[in-house]
C-alpha cells in the first residue's frame, strides 16, 4: 500500500448505478442517529439540572429524548443534522436509561444520577493510579459501582472536535488501575462523603502548555502569546510537504530494515501540533462541551514554569483559561452549568535538588506557586491544593498522588458543598514587622499551626532593605509565625519554601496536615524583563535502579 494515496485530478464519469448506491450510502449515513462518546451508557448526568444531551441525524429530523424517571423533551435537528435537547434530571440515583428516538431509536443503558467533574491538565493529572505509592492496594479493592469514570485518548487538532475516543466505565479495579490517580482519590473521596453516584471527565494531555487549552483567537491580545503564535505560523509558512514525505520514506526505509527505532510518522506543520495554541482545546475539551458538570480540577503549570517569565505569566494565563471555560460552558448548556462554576487546582509539587538557599533566585517553579496562590486569592470561587510535601528529586513525575487528590476534595467538600472541612493549610494573609521580627499572619489555620517534623521551623528566609535573603529563624505563636535573624535589623521581607524543592526543609502545617502555601510578603521584582535570558532548566538524570520514597509528613485528619 503506497504512503501517499494519490486522488484523480479532474472529474471521472461514473455508471449511473454507481451513482445511484454513492447516493443511497450518502443519505444512509446522513440518516444515521448518532451520538458523542460522552452521552452513552454508564453515564453520569449531573443532578437537578436540564442535563445538556445532544447528537446527530438527518437534517430537520425530529428527536425525542426520554429519562426513565419520568422527564422527557422534543427537539429537531439543524439544516446539518446536529441536535440539542436540555432533559430536566432528578436528585440523585439510579441506574435509570435514557433513550433517544430520531431516526433509529436507541437506548442508554446504567445511566445515573449524581455529581459530574471535569478533570484536565497534563501528565500528572493523567498519571496512572497503578503508577503510585498506594495506588495497586487501593486499586485493587477499587469496587464502586456508583463511581465512573470517562477517559479520553490524546488528541490535539488545528480545528474544534466533534468527538472523541473514550467511553464510560463503572469502576472496578481494571478501569481504576487506568484512572489518573489524582482524580480517582478526589473522586472517591466526593463519593464517600456525599453518598451520591460520581462521574468524572478525565481529558489529561502530556507536555502541554496552558495556551494549548484556551482557543488561538481569545488569546491574540496577548502580547507573549501573540508572539508564539507569529512564530509558529511562520515556520509552519516555510513547511514543505514533499520534504517531509521523503523524509518519512527514508526514515521508514531505516526503520524496515532495523537501524532505526521506533516507527516513523509524517513532520507536520508546529501549527498542527500539541503545542500550537488551541490545538488541545479542539481535540480535548470542545468535544465535551456542554455536558453538565458541576466542577472542574486541573492538574497543569509544568510546561508553563521553564522560566520565570513564562512562570510569572501563569498569573494571567490561569484568570483567562478560567473564565473561558466558565463562561463557555454556561452559554452552551443554557444555564445548565453554573457561570461561575467551582474550579480547584494544584500548586506544583517539589522537583529538583533539595532547596540549600535561603532563596532560589531562578527557581521557576516557586514563582508559578506564587502566581497560582494569587490567582486563588483573586479570582471567585477557586481553589488550590497545595504539593509542595509531594514530588521528587528526580521524577517529574511523582510517586505521591494521594495528597493532592484528597485535598482538592476538601477543596470541593467545603467550597462546592458546604460541608465542614478544613480546605487549606496556612494560607499567607498578612505581615507585620515588630522590633527587628517579622509577624507572620495566616488564614485557614485549621485547628492550629504545627511544624512538618519536630525540630526548628527552617524554611523562612528574611531580607532588609538590601534585598538580600538569609536564612531566617522562625517560631510559632499562636497563630502566627515569628521570623527573625541575627544580624537582621529593620527587616523589610520575608520569604517561604522560595525554591524548586523545598520538601526537604521543616516546613509549616495546620494540625489537619495540609502544607502552608509558599509565599513572598515583598513586591520586589523576581526579574529584568528588559535584559532577562532564560536558562534551559536543568531535569535530573534518572539513576539506574532508583527507587522514589514517599516522604514523612503530617497525617491528614479528614
Amino acid at each position: 500500500m503506497p504512503l501517499f494515496p494519490s486522488f484523480p485530478t479532474r472529474p471521472q464519469r461514473l455508471p449511473f448505478v454507481l451513482v445511484a448506491v454513492g447516493y443511497l450510502l450518502i443519505a444512509s449515513a446522513y440518516a444515521e442517529l448518532r451520538l458523542p462518546s460522552v452521552v452513552g451508557s454508564r453515564m453520569v448526568l449531573q443532578q437537578e439540572v436540564k442535563a445538556p444531551l445532544w447528537g446527530w441525524d438527518e437534517p430537520r429530523q425530529a428527536v425525542t429524548v426520554i429519562g426513565s424517571w419520568g422527564a422527557s423533551v422534543e427537539v429537531k435537528a439543524n439544516a446539518d443534522g446536529k441536535w440539542m435537547a436540555f432533559l430536566q434530571t432528578p436528585s440523585h440515583g439510579g441506574p435509570f436509561t435514557v433513550t433517544i428516538e430520531g431516526s433509529e431509536r436507541v437506548i442508554l443503558e446504567n445511566v445515573l444520577i449524581g455529581e459530574v467533574w471535569l478533570c484536565a491538565g497534563q501528565s500528572n493529572m493523567g498519571w496512572r493510579l497503578g503508577a503510585t505509592f498506594d495506588g495497586a492496594e487501593d486499586g485493587a479493592t477499587a469496587n464502586y459501582p456508583n463511581l465512573r469514570i470517562f477517559r479520553s485518548e490524546r488528541n490535539h487538532q488545528p480545528t474544534p472536535q466533534d468527538d472523541c475516543v473514550a467511553d464510560w466505565k463503572v469502576c472496578d479495579p481494571v478501569s481504576a488501575e487506568a484512572c489518573s490517580a489524582v482524580t480517582f482519590y478526589f473522586a472517591r473521596k466526593i463519593h464517600e462523603e456525599l453518598g451520591v453516584p460520581v462521574g468524572v471527565i478525565l481529558q489529561p494531555y502530556a507536555g502541554t502548555p496552558i495556551e494549548g487549552w484556551m482557543p488561538r483567537d481569545i488569546q491574540l491580545g496577548d502580547a507573549r502569546i501573540r508572539a508564539l503564535i507569529d512564530e509558529m505560523d511562520a515556520e509552519s509558512a516555510r513547511y514543505d510537504l514533499e520534504k517531509a514525505k521523503a523524509q518519512l520514506a527514508r526514515a521508514m526505509k531505516a526503520y524496515e530494515e532495523g537501524t532505526r527505532r521506533g516507527k516513523p510518522r509524517l513532520r507536520t506543520p508546529s501549527n498542527w501540533g500539541h503545542q500550537y495554541p488551541g490545538n488541545i482545546y479542539n481535540g480535548m475539551i470542545h468535544p465535551i462541551l456542554p455536558f453538565g458538570i458541576r466542577g472542574a480540577i486541573w492538574y497543569q503549570g509544568e510546561r508553563n514554569a521553564k522560566d520565570l517569565a513564562q512562570a510569572a505569566h501563569y498569573e494571567h494565563q490561569l484568570p483567562q483559561l478560567i473564565d473561558f471555560y466558565r463562561s463557555k460552558w454556561n452559554t452552551l448548556s443554557e444555564g445548565a452549568v453554573a457561570r461561575d462554576f467551582p474550579f480547584y487546582f494544584v500548586q506544583l509539587p517539589s522537583w529538583h535538588p533539595l532547596q540549600t538557599e535561603p532563596v532560589e533566585s531562578d527557581a521557576a517553579w516557586a514563582v508559578s506557586r506564587d502566581a497560582m496562590r494569587r490567582v486563588a486569592g483573586s479570582v471567585s470561587n477557586t481553589g488550590m491544593a497545595v504539593s509542595i510535601d509531594t514530588g521528587d528529586e528526580i521524577l517529574l513525575h511523582p510517586k505521591d498522588k494521594k495528597p493532592i487528590g484528597l485535598r482538592l476534595a476538601y477543596q470541593a467538600l467545603h467550597g462546592a458543598y458546604g460541608l465542614d472541612f478544613v480546605e487549606y493549610g496556612p494560607l499567607y494573609r498578612g505581615v507585620r514587622q515588630e522590633g527587628d521580627s517579622m509577624i507572620v499572619e495566616f488564614d485557614s489555620i485549621g485547628s492550629g499551626l504545627i511544624t512538618g517534623t519536630h525540630g526548628e521551623l527552617d524554611s523562612f528566609a528574611i531580607a532588609k532593605a538590601d534585598r538580600t535573603f538569609v536564612w531566617a529563624q522562625a517560631r510559632i505563636e499562636g497563630d502566627v509565625v515569628r521570623v527573625w535573624a541575627e544580624g537582621v535589623s529593620n527587616p523589610q521581607a520575608v520569604r517561604y519554601a522560595w525554591a524548586m524543592n523545598p520538601s526537604g526543609r521543616n516546613l509549616l502545617y495546620n494540625r489537619e496536615g495540609i502544607p502552608a502555601s509558599p509565599f513572598r510578603t515583598d513586591k520586589w521584582p523576581l526579574y529584568d524583563p528588559d535584559n532577562y535570558e532564560p536558562v534551559e532548566q536543568f531535569k535530573p538524570k534518572t539513576p539506574k535502579g532508583y527507587q522514589a520514597i514517599d516522604r514523612d509528613r503530617p497525617p491528614m485528619t479528614q
